[in-house]
């Protein structure tokens, strides 16, 4: 097929490269206009750079919504364009410019998580289960109907595990609906179970002890890789890479013994591999040897 692909992070990758794999004529590919990252240096997008290597021609607009982009993007003349995280909003006449429609690539079992943060807010919530699906785009946010979906058990993934599946998963599942796109219609999705996954705030990244334990570990999943679960000690900040439920019990926020394990509501968590800023990762053991924090310390 004819394909115009859009998308910007890492996610979207797997996606790209899947596409192209099968053989498809991929036209263009838009992705969000390249940042400044942590050094103050423009970068482009992972989707760029990859679409940079692999020869194909690379738009980036700040939107999509003036006339000029809106014709630029039809004049491609594709059957279908395939959109992937892409972060920016489509407007009708881009949705409607492929003979095909918009297919995109969604982390989360519609119509449960609409929105920026479906993977995130699936581990949050306790989410036994999520996948993805792969969706006819329509103006609302999320809501168009499914021509097909995966899933997965969440059980004790990060972000960033169930990032790498989910994203491998749907980029399996777009080439087989462009296969036989036939085969797969679209379904309008149920009517119930709706909820919205809003963008992650990094101050939801700080460690709310007062919660229960197994609330609390979610936190440090969901924000495994960034933004990254922490706590405050000595006027440091301290990210939680992984931790433990344990029994415990203690004023919530209190470091129990000299394992660091904290209490919470109803049980304690037990962190296992921790980061000091500016340090790399080690475990909780080996942070205690050079960095105090007593027993009946208060986070």
């Amino acid at each position: 097929m004819r394909i115009i692909f859009m998308g910007t992070p890492e996610f979207a990758v797997p996606v790209l490269d899947a596409l192209v794999e099968a053989g498809h004529d991929l036209v263009a590919v838009y992705s969000q206009p390249p940042r400044r990252g942590n050094r103050g240096k423009t970068a482009p997008s992972p989707v760029h750079a990859r679409a940079e290597v692999l020869g194909i021609e690379v738009r980036t607009p700040p939107s999509l919504r003036d006339a000029e982009a809106q014709a630029a993007f039809a004049v491609l003349d594709v059957e279908v364009s395939i959109v992937a995280a892409y972060g920016l909003i489509l407007p009708r006449p881009i949705l409607e410019a492929p003979r095909l429609g918009c297919l995109n690539v969604h982390g989360s079992l519609l119509p449960r998580w609409r929105g920026a943060a479906p993977i995130q807010r699936a581990i949050l919530a306790g989410d036994a289960e999520t996948g993805v699906g792969i969706m006819q785009m329509e103006a609302g946010l999320d809501t168009g109907p499914v021509r097909l979906e995966g899933r997965t058990p969440v059980a004790r993934k990060t972000a960033g595990e169930l990032t790498v599946e989910l994203s491998a998963m749907g980029a399996r599942l777009m080439v087989e609906v462009l296969g036989d796109i036939d085969r797969y219609p679209a379904l309008p999705q149920p009517e119930d179970g709706v909820t919205y996954a809003a963008k992650i705030d990094k101050a939801e990244a700080r460690l709310d002890f007062s919660q229960s334990a197994e609330a609390v570990e979610r936190q440090v999943r969901a924000f495994n890789p960034a933004p990254g679960a922490f706590f405050e000690a000595g006027g440091e900040r301290v990210r939680i890479h992984a931790a433990d439920v344990v029994a415990g019990l203690g004023d919530p926020g209190t470091v129990l013994d000299d394992l660091l394990t904290i209490a919470c509501v109803g049980g304690a968590l037990r962190p296992t591999l921790v980061q000091r800023a500016g340090r790399g990762v080690m475990t909780s053991v080996e942070l205690l040897r050079g960095f105090a924090i007593p027993t009946g310390t208060r986070l």
